[in-house]
């Protein structure tokens, strides 16, 4: 990993800035558009479809960012991105993050009407390809299965050369917001491990 974990919501608003002109692939072979115009596609239709789940939004929003960290690691790129913005956004945006690529997968495998993009259905194999049916038990049994198909739907949908979105701007109150809530759980979860310790003797 050459990278460091994103500290502040300064930060990854200044990475994502950086994502524009940033393509998927670094000769701009893949999807016809960069990396910050698609995660703001697909952060503005999971609004539209998950209006009160910011958390989901949010992992739209940076789930390509791994593109640019790690540069032509296709297979590892929602690994990176989860790792570096998990410290700042929570374990569950991590998660959504990382399973961007599994939940293509997954849909490869169950959806015979899915329709990827013609970069997406290249990396497939790279990624592992459609999933056996023992992977799908092991992907539907977790509870955010249906947010990280819905983050792999919206992230095949946000492809559109040209289409007008809000602006980068408008997400840092709502990251401020998730990263908060993320502090404050840790904080509860540290408490709740500390009133749990076993006491000793003095």
């Amino acid at each position: 990993m050459t990278y460091d974990r994103i500290p502040s919501v300064d930060a990854l608003m200044g990475l994502l800035a950086d994502c524009a002109d940033v393509w998927d692939t670094p000769d701009r072979s893949g999807d016809p558009m960069d990396i910050l115009d698609h995660g703001l596609q697909v952060a503005a239709l999971l609004r539209a479809s998950h209006p009160a789940d910011e958390e989901l939004q949010l992992a739209g929003l940076v789930h390509d960012i791994g593109h640019h960290l790690v540069p032509a690691d296709e297979a590892g790129h929602g690994r990176h991105a989860a790792s570096a913005v998990e410290d700042l956004l929570g374990p569950r945006v991590a998660r959504l993050v990382a399973a961007h690529i599994p939940a293509k997968r997954y849909l490869a495998a169950t959806d015979p009407r899915l329709v990827l993009s013609p970069e997406s259905a290249r990396t497939l194999g790279c990624q592992g390809g459609p999933m056996s049916a023992r992977e799908q038990a092991e992907f539907e049994a977790d509870p955010d299965h249906e947010a990280a198909v819905a983050l792999r739907r919206a992230d095949d949908a946000g492809k559109v050369v040209g289409l007008g979105v809000a602006a980068l701007e408008s997400w840092r109150p709502v990251m401020r917001r998730v990263a908060a809530e993320a502090v404050r759980r840790e904080q509860d979860r540290m408490s709740t491990s500390r009133s749990r310790a076993p006491l000793t003797e003095s």
